[in-house]
């Protein structure tokens, strides 16, 4: 599967992940200067069009920085992970805009996929879900991540629930309520009243300008960590890859696990996804969610977790009896949006018009 979509992606996203890797790599190091669009070009064998395209992403990414009539410069670092250098010292402001959302999804869209569920499915809609969610769900979810985001899971490690708060409890019951949990500071109060709800104990960590500040990981004694690395809700940060990776090395030295919660990510600005930390980790200690409240409708209170494989016999055995919150027709439903290629087209014009009125964030 991965070689066939190799065949189909785009020049520029194949120089990209060339580029990217051999940042990760350590080919070209921290500080160093990429090569010019027009060699790199040349070197490739493709446009300066293309090219630039690709520096874009890194730049998008935070791999990558353009400094005017200098060229573009490599970012990301690894070498002082936990090091003690540290962010300023300065104060966050919150944004000014709320939480609540209104979805601008095509209605007859979302209606005509309504009436093919009643039509292909009949009365099956009736029926109680399997525990982990509908089979057809879970699969259109699958193959949905592989191509957006990376994302590499099998139907198996895709549970669906009725929303990330509940998907939150889940997370918690899975992991142990006997853990502390570090969350952003400033964070969605929702998620750390979830947490303190079900007698976990929530370590807040101070933020700075790329994500939770070094100092904060380094002083908690938290072995989960909750993040939103895409847009902090209130803060609108977004993490870059050196912090991303930051957070996946800090999570292999504690044995600890972290809980990215990608909210609103499908509706980034840039022409592609931003890596999660689920697709930049291999050691297995990711739980990813996300939701489809932003990208359908806030009604449809509908979420997902993905889970790493070394989770999946401990959930089972902890939490496979719990009955599937979501109604079988919903669920349906939102598989044919995915199949039919409705709900990337909605999600392709949301970026398509974010990009031409230079809004970045929720």
């Amino acid at each position: 599967m991965q070689n066939h979509a190799k065949k189909k992606m785009p020049v520029y996203m194949l120089l990209y992940t060339q580029v990217k890797n051999d940042i990760i790599s350590g080919a070209y190091p921290y500080g160093s200067r990429l090569p010019s669009k027009r060699t790199m070009a040349e070197k490739s064998g493709v446009s300066v069009i293309s090219v630039e395209h690709a520096y874009e992403l890194l730049c998008d990414e935070g791999y990558a920085d353009a400094r005017e009539r200098s060229g573009y410069f490599v970012i990301y670092k690894t070498d002082d992970f936990f090091s003690g250098h540290d962010e300023s010292g300065e104060e966050l402001t919150a944004s000014a805009e709320t939480h609540t959302v209104k979805s601008d999804f095509p209605f007859s869209v979302l209606a005509k996929t309504m009436r093919r569920v009643l039509l292909d499915h009949g009365e099956k809609i009736l029926t109680k879900s399997p525990n982990r969610g509908c089979p057809e769900l879970r699969s259109a979810i699958s193959h949905y991540l592989a191509r957006s985001c990376g994302i590499e899971a099998r139907p198996e490690q895709i549970i669906i629930g009725s929303g990330a708060e509940y998907l939150y409890g889940l997370a918690v019951q899975l992991l142990g309520s006997d853990r502390i949990y570090a969350i952003e500071d400033p964070s969605y109060e929702k998620i750390r009243r979830v947490y303190v709800a079900h007698g976990v104990r929530c370590d807040m960590l101070k933020m700075g300008r790329d994500g939770i500040r070094t100092s904060e990981l380094e002083r908690t004694s938290a072995t989960v960590l909750h993040i939103t690395p895409f847009c902090s809700f209130p803060s609108g940060i977004t993490a870059g890859a050196s912090k991303r990776a930051e957070y996946i090395k800090w999570a292999v030295m504690r044995n600890g696990f972290i809980i990215e919660d990608n909210y609103d990510s499908e509706l980034t600005v840039s022409k592609k996804n931003v890596d999660t930390v689920f697709s930049m980790s291999d050691s297995g200690n990711v739980i990813y969610l996300n939701t489809f409240s932003r990208t359908v409708a806030p009604s449809m209170r509908v979420g997902y977790m993905v889970l790493p494989e070394s989770l999946l016999d401990t959930f089972e055995h902890k939490l496979g009896f719990y009955s599937c919150t979501v109604p079988v027709f919903e669920q349906y439903v939102l598989a044919e949006l995915i199949k039919n290629g409705s709900f990337e087209r909605h999600i392709n014009k949301v970026r398509r018009a974010r990009r031409r009125s230079g809004k970045n964030g929720p």
